[in-house]
């Protein structure tokens, strides 16, 4: 905070803002720093250069390690994956798929607890995706005119669940549930291989695949992951051959490196949003309770240090008392060295503002994957919130609701990405065609409308192929009369 947050830190330079940050909160706890915006009226583009972000430095060097590790797994196959295993997950793999009867026996061997905590989520999420799976669209546009716009799920998926710092049955649910909501026939998964369960993944990974009835997984993690389903492998032992047939799209959340090889494998196979490193925006207002925003910023900031934890308040006295909270509950969470190192770094921060409208227009500008509103009127604001992957209304809609079982998916755009991309849903998994059938005589209407667009375009034989049914049926009508 600034020593003296009622006076404002007038900068014309979104650049000076940025550069002039204290820290907020004191004591031993993690202490976010501030981005004093008040008194500066900042065009989007100008906020967009100032909210908290990973350095465009961290992306490019991700930029130049995925590059080799997708041209790697292209040209080595599962050699380079074994490899990779062993380089970083520490494991020496024999086989890479995992044998069914494997994610059978995790299944068997669930928690009981555990168990019923993903069914639920299972049922709630089933809920949701059944209903955004579109209708198609027919139209008769003119008599003998009919389109159609007909949706179609893709054939083949690849879903990638990660592993690392934290075990994520849920991502589990969330990435295949909207696969067989769309109708997909093939889903395959890959999730990393865990030295500590003999180079298998996570047994409570293989369990939740197992609930769903998905019997193809990989133990593949990270950018290599992707590469694989993307372009295919082949995995030859003694007595067996594993294929893992391409696959026509890939979703699923991961790290920095996992949201750059989707970005690089765009024009190979079909992706979602860039779901990377999480991250967490809070609108608050006075009307806030500090204790539940700071909780919810902390919750995110255990995913991974380098995940982004927000707050946008034109408060600063909740401001402070978040700060405070802050440094109470940190310092007794399970994981306070990584929530530490995510709270004080680059990608998190207090940004203050002049106005709730202010805030919304930082929010706005942030785009972050999971946005809390902590106001007097929740749903008002979240209604006028245009960029976010997913919005939480009012107190009692913390972040790690939508995390595990409100049925919502939180598979969500980061980085900003949400300004022009959208959670994982149903129709992530299907694409639309569009069927057009006329009838002689409506062709036939439109044939002065073809050839003379077809001649102001230079493409005369487009008119062509509408004139020889014209003369075809002109013909027709003469030799009858």
């Amino acid at each position: 905070m600034n020593a003296n947050p009622e006076n404002p830190v007038p900068s014309a330079d979104p650049a000076a803002a940025a550069s002039s940050q204290d820290r907020a909160g004191n004591g031993a706890g993690p202490v976010l720093r501030t981005i004093d915006l008040r008194g500066q009226d900042l065009a989007w583009a100008q906020l967009r250069a100032v909210v908290p972000r990973q350095t465009d430095g961290a992306r490019q060097d991700a930029d130049d390690t995925v590059r080799a590790i997708i041209a790697d797994v292209r040209e080595r196959g599962a050699q380079a994956l074994r490899d990779y295993a062993q380089r970083f997950d520490g494991v020496a793999q024999d086989r890479l798929k995992v044998d069914p009867e494997q994610i059978q026996q995790a299944v068997r061997e669930l928690d009981p607890a555990v168990r019923a905590g993903l069914e639920s989520a299972i049922e709630r999420c089933r809920a949701f995706a059944a209903a955004q799976r579109p209708a198609d669209a027919e139209i008769e546009v003119a008599p003998g005119a009919r389109l159609v716009h007909r949706w179609t799920p893709v054939q083949r998926v690849g879903l990638y669940v990660p592993g690392g710092l934290a075990v994520y049955p849920s991502s589990v649910v969330m990435n295949v549930v909207p696969a067989q909501a769309a109708g997909v026939e093939s889903v395959v998964l890959c999730t990393p291989p865990q030295a500590e369960f003999g180079g298998l993944p996570h047994p409570t990974i293989l369990a939740a695949a197992g609930l769903l009835g998905v019997d193809e997984v990989w133990a593949i993690g990270g950018a290599q992951a992707l590469a694989a389903m993307a372009h295919g492998v082949v995995d030859e032992g003694e007595d067996r051959r594993d294929v893992l047939e391409p696959v026509h799209t890939i979703t699923g959340p991961g790290n920095l490196f996992v949201a750059t090889a989707k970005r690089q494998l765009r024009s190979v196979v079909g992706v979602d949003a860039e779901a990377g490193t999480t991250e967490i925006a809070v609108i608050a207002d006075e009307t806030a309770q500090p204790r539940y925003v700071a909780a919810d910023l902390i919750s995110q900031a255990e995913h991974d240090p380098l995940a982004g934890s927000v707050l946008i308040t034109h408060s600063p006295r909740i401001a402070q008392q978040v700060a405070e909270a802050i440094v109470e509950l940190a310092g007794t969470a399970r994981h306070a060295e990584r929530i530490r190192t995510a709270l004080e770094g680059e990608q998190s921060g207090v940004v203050l503002t002049d106005s709730l409208e202010a805030s919304i227009a930082v929010a706005d500008a942030y785009a972050a994957e999971h946005l809390e509103i902590h106001t007097e009127d929740p749903r008002a604001v979240a209604a006028r919130v245009r960029n976010a992957g997913a919005i939480f209304v009012g107190p009692y809609s913390p972040v790690p609701l939508g995390d595990y079982a409100a049925g919502s998916n939180h598979v969500l755009p980061t980085g900003g990405s949400a300004v022009h991309a959208q959670g994982l849903c149903t129709t992530s998994f299907m694409k639309a065609v569009q069927v057009i059938e006329y009838d002689q005589q409506a062709l036939l209407e439109l044939e002065p409308a073809i050839t003379a667009l077809a001649e102001a375009e230079d493409l005369p034989n487009h008119g062509v192929a509408v004139t020889v049914r014209a003369q075809d049926a002109a013909h027709a009508a003469d030799t009858e009369g």
